[in-house]
């Protein structure tokens, strides 16, 4: 005890000190003879002073109690999460994690004993839990609704999602589907796609088989005016078994019939009142074609398939021939 009745400090935590000091202060000593006794280079003297005093920083560093032991904890912590992160072993982790915290919130009366579903109809029950993240386990508690709706909006189907968290254990998850709209074919592919062109499956399931058929590259952005356009006109959209589109600027039309109507630039509707007119004034499109051009306003190409040309060509033939017997007998 000192003289105020306090614990004197240990002689041998005191002395170990005093040797560490000495041994700093003796260090110093050295190094400062040892720099004296050098004789530097003149263009190196200037640079070597501020590497003289840190290298007197560092010597003189009185180093706290315990360094070692936090800088070794540091150190095994820091190789735990590189080899969990290299590994890939977070996810792991993440779920076991997340499973204590449920199996606490469970038996404090936060299990999920009930989930509504509304506005399902192409997603079902199975995959709406599945891509909720909802077990027979899971608890109400800890259930992050945000993260929730974020995975159910990352199946393509479904546009809108609301999840509500009803206390202790209803759960009530409310979806919009996006509606399937038209075929649409890229590269030799046929995807079912929504009016905004989300794909929404990869292939065509049968009983969508009957939706319009968009070809080419934009055809998803761009088809759903223009199929609102083409519907405007019922002769000719009765007749469409496919819309392509040229470039990204202009739409040919693939009729029934295997007549191929090609449309401009600017104003398509025009040309198709156009095309509405001929077939009732003409039966254009009940005729022996292939092609019809309307991409020039002041005029309308029609080109005939192989069999009607030939039989064009013959027929004219044949009246060239007649024509010249009547001359030949009119002239005898």
């Amino acid at each position: 005890m000192d003289g105020r009745g306090r614990l004197a400090q240990s002689l041998k935590s005191k002395l170990g000190r005093r040797a560490a000091a000495a041994s700093r202060l003796e260090a110093a000593a050295w190094a400062n003879h040892a720099w004296a006794q050098y004789r530097w280079p003149a263009a190196l003297s200037r640079w070597m002073r501020p590497v003289r005093r840190w290298y007197h920083t560092i010597i003189e560093w009185d180093v706290p109690r315990g360094a070692g032991s936090s800088a070794a904890a540091l150190l095994v912590l820091a190789s735990a999460g590189y080899g969990a992160i290299k590994g890939d072993h977070v996810p792991a982790i993440v779920a076991q994690v997340q499973d204590i915290c449920d199996a606490a919130a469970n038996s404090a009366g936060f299990r999920i004993s009930e989930v509504a579903l509304a506005g399902e109809r192409e997603v079902s029950r199975e995959d709406i839990l599945a891509l909720a993240g909802i077990t027979g386990h899971s608890s109400l508690l800890f259930l992050d609704a945000a993260r929730t709706r974020e995975r159910l909006m990352a199946n393509p189907w479904i546009a809108e999602a609301t999840v509500l968290k009803l206390y202790p254990g209803r759960l009530r998850i409310e979806i919009k589907e996006r509606l399937p709209f038209a075929l649409w074919q890229l590269d030799g592919r046929v995807a079912l796609i929504s009016a905004d062109g989300t794909i929404l499956e990869s292939f065509v399931p049968r009983r969508f088989a009957s939706l319009p058929q968009i070809v080419g590259t934009g055809a998803e952005r761009a088809a759903p005016d223009f199929l609102a356009l083409v519907a405007r006109h019922p002769p000719i959209a009765r007749q469409v078994r496919a819309s392509v589109l040229v470039a990204e600027r202009r739409w040919n039309l693939h009729l029934q019939g295997g007549v191929k109507v090609m449309l401009p630039d600017n104003e398509p509707e025009q040309a198709l009142r156009t095309l509405v007119d001929l077939d009732r004034a003409n039966r254009l499109l009940a005729r022996d074609i292939v092609t019809v051009d309307l991409r020039r306003a002041d005029r309308v190409t029609v080109r005939l398939s192989d069999a009607a040309a030939t039989a064009r060509d013959a027929a004219i033939k044949a009246a060239e021939k007649a024509r010249k017997s009547i001359r030949k007998g009119g002239q005898a």
